[in-house]
């Protein structure tokens, strides 16, 4: 039996956990990130990876095909459901003030082994999500050039295989666009968390305020009788189109993994979490209103639903000022992803189960360079060189599970150790946590096989990574045979 000091910290084998005062005071460490994130700061981050494609293409999308003008219970569902592993996530953030999020939560309270595989999985979703996110920019990026008249040369204008009709097959060589936005994003993290976070910031406004533009013009041209029938496809059509929303209402889990960089993390980053899962579904909610108001849900744009929806009431430059505003605050889900990806790595790396090299913060800035260059590389590989579907089917199904881990964990801490003291606590326990779990683990049964084959396979290759180095590299491995 391998005992660690702190109580807590009792396991055997790979389900050992790390004492949570042992968190804390490694957190405190030389290595340690950089403290300069407040609340608004973090709530921004938090509003930059929730709002994206969800608003600007996805509405459209679920409107027209699954749920009619009830698309707006489609994500006050996906809304509620988030909320309850939101919930648990401010739990933890506030008990566990450490970069990492669901991997340290899960090794602290499952065990090492359930850490590392949330771990090991959110670097490949974390990191796919990016290439998606980019890859979907750079499609918009290239019909504004269009509207423009400017042309770029073929061969740069996606990943191979991927060449619409009227085009060669073959033509397309790469995405330079979204390979490097991927790179410039990771360029920004590595400035300096305050600058990067001041970055983050400015766009995250810019969205704002084009979706609040949005919804007071659109407002304006609101005809109530396309919101009859409002469940064009039946309850069934709303709750199906809640599956598929539901990954447009998560990314305050990416945003606590900077919780080692809040100034205050103990007291702001569960505020930050509930801040801005709330402010998000608030605009989320009145632009479904707004858009199914203006235009018959058969009418709907899946791909470009607002700027088309404003064309046809006769307002089509406000259509491009909605393209120019998607482009650039959909770059937001990129940065809070890629901060997300590189704080994981960092905190795994940190605990010896990948090598130490991409441990070490820059000696000015304390950001993980190291982590972020190398994941930032990666997702602009994924992003030039795989098509947007296939780079799609990396993504989510790590996402839930980490939601699940959450939401369990949170379950077991608060049963293990009462007398921990939180700052915020989990509402309706356990019930709350356990419609998290509930939720999650039904929208695994909507992915598809190809995803869950992908899924097998990164996570063979996790458990031949843990077992040939993690392992026996890990700090409680070390402290176990001093």
């Amino acid at each position: 039996m391998t005992s660690v000091q702190g109580g807590f910290g009792r396991g055997s084998g790979v389900f050992r956990r790390k004492p949570i005062e042992q968190i804390g005071d490694e957190a405190a460490g030389s290595e340690s990130l950089s403290r300069t994130l407040g609340l608004w700061q973090l709530t921004a981050i938090g509003i930059g990876g929730i709002i994206g494609a969800g608003i600007f293409s996805l509405a459209g999308a679920v409107a027209n095909k699954t749920a009619g003008p009830a698309v707006l219970i489609s994500f006050l569902v996906a809304g509620i459901a988030s909320a309850a592993a939101a919930f648990s996530y401010a739990e933890f953030v506030g008990l566990i003030p450490k970069a990492g999020s669901a991997y340290t939560y899960g090794y602290a309270v499952l065990g090492e082994i359930v850490g590392w595989f949330i771990g090991w999985d959110l670097l490949l979703e974390y990191t796919a999500i990016v290439a998606v996110v980019a890859i979907g920019i750079s499609g918009y990026f290239n019909e504004l050039l269009d509207l423009l008249g400017l042309h770029l040369p073929t061969w740069m204008m996606g990943a191979p295989g991927t060449e619409p009709d009227g085009v060669a097959s073959g033509s397309y060589k790469v995405d330079l666009f979204a390979a490097l936005l991927c790179l410039l994003i990771a360029f920004v993290l590595n400035t300096g968390m305050k600058n990067a976070a001041r970055f983050e910031t400015t766009l995250v406004y810019l969205k704002v305020a084009v979706v609040l533009l949005v919804i007071v013009v659109g407002a304006f041209h609101i005809n109530t009788d396309n919101y009859d029938p409002f469940f064009p496809f039946g309850v069934s059509g709303a709750l199906t189109g809640a599956a598929t929303v539901f990954f447009a209402v998560f990314g305050y889990d990416a945003m606590s993994t900077a919780a080692e960089e809040s100034k205050d993390s103990q007291r702001h980053m569960p505020k930050a979490i509930i801040y801005s899962l709330a402010i998000s579904m608030v605009l989320y909610v009145l632009a479904c209103l707004v858009l199914t108001g203006m235009v018959n849900y058969t009418d709907v744009d899946s791909e470009s639903a607002f700027a088309s929806a404003f064309a046809d009431v006769g307002l089509p430059a406000l259509g491009i000022v909605i393209s120019v505003g998607a482009i650039l605050g959909i770059t937001t889900v990129l940065f809070t992803f890629l901060m997300g990806a590189a704080r994981v790595g960092y905190s795994m790396s940190r605990d010896g189960l990948l090598p130490r090299w991409f441990a070490r913060t820059h000696p000015v800035k304390h950001v993980p360079t190291r982590t972020t260059w190398a994941l930032g590389v990666a997702s602009a590989v994924i992003a030039g060189f795989l098509p947007i579907a296939e780079a799609a089917e990396l993504t989510n199904i790590g996402i839930l599970l980490a939601f699940v881990v959450v939401c369990v964990a949170v379950i077991v801490l608060r049963y293990r150790r009462p007398d921990l003291p939180r700052t915020f606590k989990t509402p309706g326990m356990p019930v709350v946590p356990v419609i998290g779990v509930v939720f999650s683990l039904w929208l695994i049964t909507f992915l598809a096989p190809e995803t869950w084959l992908r899924f097998a396979v990164w996570f063979a290759i996790g458990l031949v990574v843990y077992f040939a180095y993690g392992k026996r590299h890990s700090l409680l491995e070390r402290s176990s045979r001093d």
